[in-house]
């Protein structure tokens, strides 16, 4: 199919029923009746703000406009909903769409649309130019950012002033702040969540601080790079070694421990996504937020991560399900979206509103650092391997008998194999 120009055919979001529908008219005109069904990922932390009532908002705007069209949107939590999309397609009942944290292996299958098939030249040309390339395989878009954050060094105010400290540029910096808070009695000087519920984000904000990451220049894993050795060794000795990562062994610390940990006082500085800045203040914790330092100055990039939206091919409906997008991805909606849950917008249109505007000047910070973040690998149809060998694994790197370089050599191997296997 050829990029479409908006508004040829009005429709909806979620999975379908098929329908012969006009090429210029909506079905509402030619009498026919379409269903289509969404599946998307719950990001509220109660019933009272799920993102089942966001997206009902959404269909029942879209669905008043737009007459014999109706949207299904199943929402799940993260826990979840990537297994239940995978179930559905492996059963032959693909969504029409799917809003999920991975979309490679679908597109290596052949079962998802390109962008392009599906939306206006207006609405794929306002994403993050970054976030859009994240969602490229062999340069042909199929993962449309749906939502980012980055990450910023977060430190708490009154312990860095009760022991007369300014925030960390280096890691030299950061090293002899964690030490002068232990010794002012902080029970956790730098919180190093490397359990396996994210270890890969904080592994990777680490990696770029050290002026890697997980693959080189050419797109291939370099996980056991001597830049990125030299970092856990660096992390070992200068912070785990030295008892300034807390009495919990980083391999042990889930990032929900260590959030929480500093929302009661108990934490000098963390590394920490948007979401961290809410329950903070909700507890009274007085906080500032920085770039992660770097071995000598700032790093040379952030972490970034996205969220996907994928479209499948298994029920047709492409004009429709595009049409729908068009709408999803209306600057209004994105900044609803993006407000409701401390989220940085996918567009550029939305992202430049959310930078003037005074509701949203906390996010600003996080907001200045996307263009210059590096996103997971998530284009390699291997990354979901490789993503699950580092939850489990890289912890072991800084355990007391721990060796960084056998570690990182065992993860690259096991990456190499992944890519072969998936090749």
């Amino acid at each position: 199919m050829q990029r479409r120009v908006t508004g040829l055919i009005a429709v909806v979001s979620a999975l379908g029923m098929t329908v012969a529908l006009s090429g210029c008219g909506g079905s509402g005109e030619s009498g026919g009746s379409v269903t289509l069904r969404l599946v998307a990922a719950d990001y509220g932390d109660s019933k009272a703000n799920s993102s089942q009532r966001y997206w009902d908002k959404v269909v029942k705007a879209y669905e008043a406009d737009h007459p014999g069209i109706k949207v299904e949107v199943s929402v799940h939590s993260w826990n979840d909903v990537d297994a239940k999309v995978k179930k559905m397609v492996t059963e032959g009942n693909a969504p029409d769409m799917a809003q999920i944290g991975a979309y490679a292996d679908y597109a290596a299958e052949n079962q998802l649309y390109k962008a392009d098939e599906l939306l206006s030249i207006s609405t794929q040309a306002d994403f993050v130019s970054r976030l859009a390339e994240a969602g490229e395989v062999n340069r042909v878009q199929y993962g449309m950012p749906f939502a980012s954050s980055t990450r910023l060094l977060f430190y708490n105010k009154k312990l860095f002033a009760d022991a007369d400290l300014t925030p960390p540029r280096s890691w030299s910096e950061l090293a002899a702040d964690a030490q002068a808070l232990k010794s002012s009695g902080v029970k956790i000087p730098y919180a190093l969540p490397l359990g396996p519920e994210e270890a890969q984000a904080e592994t990777l904000m680490w990696l770029l601080s050290g002026g890697d990451g997980y693959t080189d220049s050419v797109d291939s894993y370099s996980i056991d790079s001597e830049q990125n050795v030299e970092t856990f060794t660096w992390l070992k000795d200068e912070l785990v070694g030295k008892g300034l990562t807390g009495p919990t062994e980083p391999g042990k610390l889930n990032r929900a421990q260590a959030f929480a940990a500093f929302t009661r006082g108990e934490v000098g500085m963390l590394n920490g996504h948007p979401t961290l800045m809410k329950a903070a203040a909700a507890k009274g914790v007085d906080f500032g937020m920085v770039p992660m330092p770097g071995i000598s100055g700032r790093s040379k990039a952030t972490m970034g991560v996205a969220d996907w939206m994928m479209a499948f091919k298994q029920n047709g409906h492409a004009e429709q399900i595009g049409d729908f997008l068009d709408y999803v991805y209306s600057e209004r909606n994105v900044l609803a979206f993006s407000r409701e849950y401390d989220l940085l917008p996918a567009t550029t249109s939305a992202s430049e509103t959310m930078a003037g505007a005074k509701e949203d000047a906390d996010l600003v910070q996080f907001l200045d650092e996307l263009p210059n973040s590096e996103l997971y690998p998530v284009g390699k149809t291997s990354w979901a391997s490789v993503n699950a060998d580092i939850k489990t694994q890289i912890g072991k790197a800084l355990s007391p008998k721990g060796n960084p370089e056998a570690t990182l050599g065992q993860l690259q191997r096991a990456a190499v194999s992944a890519e072969s296997s998936a090749g």
